[in-house]
């Protein structure tokens, strides 16, 4: 009996990864869907009777499609799958009713072992998982999806150094021009002062810098959670910035070394300006970087006024070496 699983995620690349890791004799009918709301019409129209679901979605996350499930009583069996590898995030998506949790990049080996765990698997004659339409995965796409997977990791660290839960959006990634960067971050700037840091990588073909910009708003709480005392004192600011880009910065540059099998070696961080607004801050620094391609992340603390946004700047000149690593995703 074929058996309906739909693969709910807005990354591409995620879906095609997903499918291939399906068990290659597992009689079954793939649908697709990139958001929440498009996953709940697809169990709603009895095509999700087993779902991998990812969380950090847009229209509707993870977390609202299981809450809808739940309350709607629908008739779905749902697998997580996502990068956000945080405890609270595991025990949240148990608590509304998931079956359980894989973590990103899947392998076919975590996806058979929950299978045949919970007496799902059943083998039969044929090769229907192969029989998956050819989905077109872009560069930029597959950049997003293992910012994702990075910005889970570095989540996750934050999250048990503070035991705190960590709000994860969806990452942004583009090429742009050192003035449309600008023009980036100053549409999140909303009339707050931040104070920022860089810290540059390089590996084999690929270098940049990675940028904390701080809220300043966000030094007190942080500065409580961290034990410091006098968060309004200079050593202590940039101390809270020093330890957080530490977490953050290191964390995600080894997620990204994870996926495309590569080392990068770590500058000192150095701060680049204090109390200043975000336009301010990449003015006084836009000579660092031209043509860039950056991955953005904000990082939000859950019942705490803390706000940071994380952005790797690639250099132009990686961006040849990052496709050609990126291709062995695509392939």
């Amino acid at each position: 009996m074929t058996i309906p699983i739909l693969i709910c995620d807005d990354s591409a690349l995620a879906r095609k990864q997903m499918a291939r890791t399906l068990p290659k004799d597992w009689d079954v009918e793939i649908s697709y869907a990139t958001n929440g709301a498009e996953g709940l019409e697809v169990i709603r129209a009895g095509k999700g009777e087993i779902v991998f679901l990812d969380l950090n979605m847009p229209v509707m996350d993870g977390y609202e499609v299981l809450q809808a499930v739940q309350q709607q009583d629908l008739p779905a069996l749902i697998i997580v799958v996502s990068g956000d590898i945080q405890i609270k995030a595991h025990e949240r998506v148990k608590a509304l009713g998931a079956l359980d949790f894989i973590q990103k990049p899947v392998s076919a080996e975590a996806i058979s072992h929950i299978l045949q765990e919970y007496g799902i698997l059943t083998l039969t004659q044929g090769n229907k998982a192969d029989d998956t339409p050819m989905m077109k995965v872009d560069m930029r796409d597959a950049c997003q999806e293992i910012a994702n997977v990075a910005m889970g990791r570095a989540a996750d660290l934050l999250a048990k150094l503070l035991d705190v839960f960590v709000l994860l959006p969806i990452p942004n990634v583009n090429v742009l021009e050192v003035s449309e960067l600008t023009m980036a971050l100053k549409a999140t700037e909303r009339n707050s002062t931040v104070s920022g840091l860089c810290q540059g990588f390089i590996g084999a073909g690929i270098a940049g810098e990675a940028l904390l910009l701080f809220h300043d708003s966000s030094f007190e709480d942080m500065a409580k959670l961290m034990g410091l005392d006098n968060p309004e004192d200079i050593t202590t600011e940039i101390e809270v910035m020093m330890d957080t880009g530490n977490v953050l910065i290191g964390a995600f540059l080894n997620g990204i070394s994870e996926q495309l099998d590569m080392k990068f070696s770590q500058a000192h961080p150095v701060v680049l300006g204090r109390h200043c607004s975000v336009n301010e801050l990449i003015h006084d620094n836009s000579d660092k970087w031209q043509r860039t391609l950056a991955m953005e992340i904000n990082y939000r603390i859950e019942d705490y006024n803390i706000q940071c946004d994380l952005l790797l700047l690639f250099t132009e000149d990686s961006i040849p070496t990052l496709n050609y690593k990126l291709g062995y995703l695509l392939d």
